[in-house]
């Protein structure tokens, strides 16, 4: 049997600023990503399954990324919590949606929260191979599994 590597894509907008950044993107800014999912198994060889011929059915994958990711992220303001006690609390609608990680949120560090998030989270048949997160048309970070293992 041979492995397959699959990949499903995502886009999601999403808000952050860079703490400390020694640039504009320590401002509160936006971008419009596109998060590359790429898992790796083998084909099921079962006639008797719907999912014969298949890693994975990618549905069940977009599931998986949507509900873990993707909908958390969407339309999100992403900072570090190390600043929160900076932040102007506020009962507007406007910052309704704010994520407070435990990390300055760079495309980086976002590659490694999402590597761990859903690991997990996928059939123990399949194992996440990489992801790639463009931030802009011209500027991506990936992640691979064997770089970390």
């Amino acid at each position: 049997m041979q492995f397959i590597r699959i990949t499903k894509e995502f886009k999601f907008e999403m808000a952050h600023a860079l703490s400390g950044h020694d640039g504009p993107c320590r401002h509160i800014h936006g971008h419009s990503y596109e998060l590359f999912v790429t898992i790796k198994g083998q084909p099921l060889n079962d006639p008797s399954s719907p999912k014969n011929g298949m890693v994975m059915d990618f549905g069940d994958l977009k599931k998986i990324v949507k509900s873990a990711i993707i909908d958390r992220f969407d339309h999100a303001l992403v900072l570090n919590s190390r600043y929160k006690s900076n932040f102007c609390e506020t009962d507007n609608d406007l910052f309704a949606k704010v994520i407070w990680v435990d990390f300055q949120p760079s495309s980086e560090n976002l590659l490694i929260y999402f590597a761990e998030t859903l690991k997990p989270l996928l059939p123990a048949t399949v194992r996440l191979h990489s992801l790639k997160l463009r931030e802009t048309v011209t500027s991506f970070a990936e992640w691979y599994a064997n770089d970390n293992d």
